[in-house]
């Protein structure tokens, strides 16, 4: 080994920090992080992994916690005022010239320019040291990496606050071959987060490359042995998406290690198996693809397919729930598994998402089940769709907080077999809240979900639908209150104004076939658990023939299909009212439709054109027909105002409504004493016959 440039420490005194030559103690510590670099789409993607350094710039509310107990007035602001305060926040953002400052070598190699600077405190490269303080038993982490050229390596720490400060700086002056450097950091003032991470900057005259940059920590503080994992994935006619998934896969090299098999369940008629590079990938997998054939059973019964499978064979120490059409980065299994490995007690690890059509906006990372409303909301008090790009991760202090989670989406979701043998699988919920439940279900067992930052898919964000307006509506209501009645023994008010609300607020809409479809759902969910269970596979066809007959189910992907509406909506921009003006104004709305006697099913010609974006109840206001197009901008509607069915509908949702809450009680047991979520349960619907498809 050649001998390493020996490095500086400018760490504070008070802080444990030791910069050390590389030495023979290598096989005391695992790598579990390595620093990773996009090799495709790095336009794309690449604020996720590296950025051109910036000064840093510490907002008063990060320094001072209690500038936040103050409200602004805006009334009180001239517009001059208002305009330097934009100003001044978007101030520190750079130019969008990262080509000009680093390159990316290789998928482990970056070189920085000389005279420039970049940092490595990013979604997928700063390591989230908050979390492996809280859910391990590490004690101290290292970094290393192999250098070339001349410059500096600047080691950073922050806190849960978002406050950060230098850790250890290493001297390079190595122009001619590359050595080895690494630094070891104690795991101290992270209880309420935090991560590491490294900044380079190079030289004025050279450049400096850094390579196989990784974050390692000591072995004797793993669980147990190296885990392995079976990856679960489902698909339904989506094969070219799925195929790509095991490709993915299968040219990891990392990950293939520590795979048993993919347990890919094909549930469609436009199978995987026929797609012309399948054969070539199952070759090159072998026993590491088991391919699986079965009736149509939606995303929990795929899922639970997998999980089943791997509790079978009892060689995974984990499932990997994957979904089919999903961009996965490599890296982030391998964090997950290793991750889990290290855990102090089996834990649940999920990734977070990155919308598929804007690479750099985090959709989510956790999110917690709100026990009044029993909807979902982001952990930690954080907002959905934050954008790396805009928003770098240094300069974010709200997401340094580690985030505390009940439950992770199952684009990805890595969950230990002993939590499947003691819980079950998924509940038989074909579509919605199948992993919402599951997370609910280990918590109340004792086993915690974690959604660990640097480890995500990119993935179709929701803006492009609406369950309310398909088919879909169904699941999400009826599974909506399964889960409430699996994890609440009484409901609250804050449940049963929603549950009146979004079945009047259908109507005002004109999506007369959503109210049809809620109350379906109500009626068989006091069938009972085993009516869910038994209907698993064919309630599909059921719910899909319900909505035929209403104006809103007719689509056509023609416009012209239509006589021209008399006028376009256009939103009457205002400024923003109070929650409590809104739901005010949302009842009127809902009384005024309740005793109107409006009626456009004879109409020749729409009142309005409404677009999607649009498509809520203000924009219905005294109109008697509108055409409205999809969420997905692929087709439009003709809806009609029907005042009579209306009334007769919100009469009967209201009817069933009062029944469900005259029996929670007994219905709350029957559920939470089912087993349909057991492995035996759903070993008999696996093994039968009907479902065992070529």
């Amino acid at each position: 080994m050649p001998r390493t440039n020996a490095p500086k420490s400018t760490a504070p005194a008070t802080r444990s920090h030791r910069v050390r030559h590389a030495r023979g103690d290598a096989a005391q510590w695992q790598v579990i992080n390595r620093v990773v670099y996009p090799v495709l789409d790095q336009d794309l993607t690449m604020p996720l992994y590296a950025i051109e350094w910036t000064r840093p710039h510490m907002s008063e509310g990060t320094l001072d916690p209690h500038k936040d107990f103050v409200s602004l007035d805006f009334a009180q602001m001239t517009k001059t005022e208002f305009r330097d305060l934009l100003e001044d926040t978007a101030r520190t953002r750079p130019a969008d010239d990262a080509h000009v400052v680093f390159r990316v070598d290789g998928r482990t190699s970056l070189t920085v320019a000389s005279g420039r600077h970049v940092s490595l405190c990013t979604f997928f490269n700063a390591f989230p040291a908050g979390y492996w303080r809280r859910w391990t038993h590490v004690e101290s982490v290292r970094f290393g990496a192999r250098v070339r050229g001349r410059g500096t390596l600047m080691l950073f720490r922050s806190t849960g606050r978002g406050l950060f400060e230098p850790a250890a700086t290493i001297d390079v002056d190595a122009p001619n071959r590359a050595t080895h450097v690494h630094a070891d950091l104690a795991m101290t003032g992270l209880m309420d987060g935090g991560f590491f991470w490294f900044d380079a900057k190079a030289g004025g005259d050279a450049e400096l490359t850094v390579e196989d940059a990784t974050w390692s920590v000591p072995v004797a503080a793993r669980r147990g042995d190296d885990g392995t994992l079976s990856i679960a994935i489902t698909t339904f006619n989506r094969a070219p998406y799925c195929l790509n998934q095991l490709k993915a896969i299968a040219a990891d090299a990392n990950v293939r290690g520590r795979l048993d098999t993919i347990y890919c369940t094909d549930q469609g008629t436009d199978l995987v198996r026929d797609q012309p590079d399948f054969a070539a990938v199952a070759k090159d997998l072998g026993d590491q693809l088991t391919y699986v054939r079965q009736r149509n059973m939606g995303g929990s019964g795929g899922f639970a397919r997998g999980m089943y499978e791997t509790v079978k064979a009892g060689k995974s120490d984990y499932t990997l729930l994957l979904d089919d059409d999903a961009i996965s980065e490599p890296e982030s299994i391998m964090r997950a598994v290793q991750f889990a490995d290290y855990c102090s007690r089996p834990t649940i690890v999920g990734g977070g998402m990155f919308h598929l059509d804007n690479r750099t906006m985090l959709y989510t990372l956790g999110e917690r089940y709100n026990r009044a409303s029993y909807w979902t909301q982001p952990a930690a008090g954080l907002e959905y769709n934050h954008d790396f790009a805009t928003q770098p991760l240094r300069d974010s202090p709200k997401l340094h907080r580690r985030a505390d989670s009940d439950f992770n989406g199952w684009w990805m979701c890595l969950i230990p077999t002993v939590v499947m043998r003691e819980i079950g699988l998924a509940q038989p919920l074909f579509i919605k809240f199948d992993d919402i439940d599951y997370g609910l279900r280990a918590e109340e067992h004792g086993y915690h979900t974690v959604c660990l930052p640097g480890v995500a898919v990119w993935h179709q964000a929701w803006h492009a639908k609406d369950p309310s307006r398909t088919w879909e509506g169904y699941y999400l209501y009826r599974n909506h209150w399964i889960c409430s009645l699996l994890h609440c023994d009484k409901p609250s008010w804050h449940f049963l104004y929603g549950m009146l609300f979004d079945d009047a607020k259908a109507g005002v809409e004109l999506v007369y076939s959503a109210m049809h479809l809620h109350h379906l759902a109500l009626r068989d969910i006091m069938r009972g658990p085993d009516y869910i269970a038994d209907t698993l596979a064919t309630k599909l066809g059921d719910v899909r023939k319900a909505r035929e007959g209403f104006p809103d189910s007719a689509t056509t992907r023609d416009r012209d299909d239509f006589p021209a509406p008399k006028a376009e909506y256009i939103a009457n921009v205002k400024p923003r009212p109070s929650m409590i003006d809104v739901r005010l104004q949302a009842m009127k709305t809902i009384a005024k439709a309740f005793v109107s006697r409006g009626n456009g099913m004879r109409d020749t010609q729409p009142d309005l054109l409404i677009p999607s974006r649009d498509a809520s109840w203000p924009a219905y206001a005294g109109v008697n027909s509108a055409v409205v197009t999809s969420p997905d901008g692929d087709s439009v509607a003709w809806l009609r105002r029907d005042s009579t069915l209306y009334r007769q509908q919100t009469m009967r949702g209201l009817f069933l409504a009062k029944e469900l809450l005259k029996r929670w009680e007994r219905l709350a047991k029957e559920y939470q004493s089912s087993d349909m979520a057991s492995f035996e349960a759903w070993g008999k619907v696996f093994e039968s016959p009907e479902n065992q498809l070529q």
